[in-house]
């Protein structure tokens, strides 16, 4: 399992920000113990707003052969219309789609015939974990606890750096 972070979201900022490298330093950090795991910066290395079509065109031209599946959370997938070059994402790579709570797989199903990519998902079954990034980032503002949310090595960074305090 190959973890991208993202250069630059192009669909919100993320306030306060503590940068690509450092992003990608957490990564790191989170996938050390697990060598089914591994962090690339194929998307920190550059700059400007990182498109998931484009990364893994990247991946594509660095691993020939190899098949791609894109991990997401069905809230994710039900958005992939907005997404740059839907259909793009589609040819490049295959889909697993995890139930999130609070959204219909329905409304990502929807979506995927939408874009005629319905045969290039598969459903995750998977317990529902109530975990975002979001939330992770809004409990550090508010001076609460994220152990068990994230690995140690990760809340030891956040803790020492003084990453997302309000």
């Amino acid at each position: 399992m190959l973890l991208v972070p993202a250069h630059q979201a192009p669909h919100r900022a993320i306030e306060p920000e503590p940068g690509p490298e450092v992003r990608l330093e957490m990564t790191e950090l989170a996938v050390a113990d697990n060598e089914s795991f591994a962090a690339s910066g194929v998307e920190t290395s550059r700059e400007g707003p990182s498109f998931t079509y484009r990364t893994l065109e990247l991946l594509t031209e660095d691993r020939p052969g190899d098949e791609f599946w894109f991990v997401m959370g069905a809230d994710v997938a039900a958005g992939l219309e907005g997404w740059r070059e839907p259909r793009r994402v589609l040819e490049l790579a295959r889909l697993a789609i995890a139930a999130r709570p609070g959204t219909e797989l329905d409304e990502a199903e929807a979506a995927l015939e939408r874009l005629s990519g319905s045969d290039r998902a598969d459903l995750v079954r998977m317990p529902e974990v109530a975990v975002s990034s979001t939330r992770i980032r809004r409990r550090i503002a508010q001076g609460r606890p994220i152990r068990y949310l994230v690995p140690d090595a990760v809340r030891e960074l956040i803790d020492e750096r003084g990453l997302y305090r309000a």
